[in-house]
């Protein structure tokens, strides 16, 4: 099969930004009939492919019927052109099912059950990390209700990468650790925390009520997370969540996500300068309808807040652990 960049997926290269852009042409002919109005819950049998869902009791796995990155296609042909790279991308897309009803969120399910996600999450991980540089798990809470505008930009990983060595090279510690101890020190940008994990509003935050999530005890991947931990975890979750809807009485929308160190043929290195860590990415700002966007000044200059995150993190500590009925 001859490659074409108006059916093949592809990466473009950004000479400006000296980044990768992913082009996925082939999933404009995903289909779209609005919002789920599912009202009994249960997750829809049959999936918009046609493909039918089997009965679950726990979480459940399926590869994306219409995803952003398929495992084969194509190689693109190389260019000699700086300003006119491509190059090719291959990966897969995974959906994972928390749980059989669809309108059951994280805070009504038992600690057991969210750790069954956790697990899931850490299988995933294990897996795709074998074939995959990258591993990115993720949730998109409420962007199906038209409440969410996803973040600029995604984060440069490979700049992370970079910058978490530099400050390991200079300091003999992980950058993500020392924080942690800093933030545990000062406890002005704390949100929540247990025995394994901190969660705080980090001191450079875009987001008015942007979160991370990090461990107590150093670890890489999501592959070193220990039962204890998992557990841990699942509490830190359930009561970040709670907080957030608590906020403004409502299922309060965000993109979230793990980092970790590079997987692939760098999966049984180490690589001490990592931390694994969360982020959560929510776009409300003053209540359940009002939202930050990132516009003119935002996209084309920097990015710009109002609240501070020491305010935000404040509010949100504030916010009872369990979710308002």
């Amino acid at each position: 099969m001859e490659f074409n960049t108006n059916e093949h997926q592809h990466l473009r290269y950004n000479p400006l930004k000296d980044e990768w852009i992913l082009v996925s042409p082939h999933r404009s002919l995903r289909p779209w009939s609005g919002p789920n109005g599912n009202a009994t819950g249960r997750s829809c049998a049959q999936r918009a492919s046609g493909i039918v869902t089997p009965q679950y009791e726990s979480t459940y796995v399926f590869t994306n019927d219409f995803p952003a990155l398929l495992e084969e296609g194509p190689e693109p042909p190389e260019s000699d052109d700086p300003l006119f790279q491509i190059k090719a991308a291959k990966g897969t897309c995974k959906v994972i099912c928390y749980h059989p009803h669809s309108n059951v969120y994280l805070t009504s399910l038992t600690v057991e059950e969210v750790v069954a996600v956790i697990n899931e999450w850490i299988r995933q991980t294990s897996e795709l990390g074998k074939r995959y540089l990258w591993v990115q798990v993720f949730e998109n809470r409420g962007s199906h209700d038209g409440l969410f505008q996803p973040p600029p930009a995604l984060p440069d990983l490979g700049l992370d990468d970079l910058n978490l060595r530099k400050y390991y090279e200079k300091h003999g510690r992980p950058m993500l650790q020392d924080y942690v101890q800093k933030e545990l020190k000062k406890r002005e940008r704390i949100v929540y925390e247990n025995c394994e994990w901190l969660v705080v509003v980090p001191f450079w935050a875009c987001w008015p009520f942007e979160t991370m999530v990090l461990p107590k005890r150093q670890i890489q991947r999501f592959t070193d997370v220990d039962d204890a931990q998992k557990v841990a975890l699942a509490h830190t979750l359930q009561a970040l969540v709670a907080k957030y809807d608590n906020l403004f009485k409502c299922n309060f929308p965000y993109s979230m996500g793990w980092h970790g160190a590079p997987t692939g043929d760098k999966f049984g290195e180490s690589h001490p300068h990592w931390t694994f860590h969360g982020l959560y990415y929510p776009p409300l700002l003053r209540s359940a309808t009002v939202k930050k966007f990132m516009v003119g000044y935002e996209l084309l200059a920097q990015e710009q807040r109002d609240l501070t995150p020491e305010k935000a993190a404040a509010t949100l500590r504030e916010q009872s652990e369990k979710r308002f009925s």
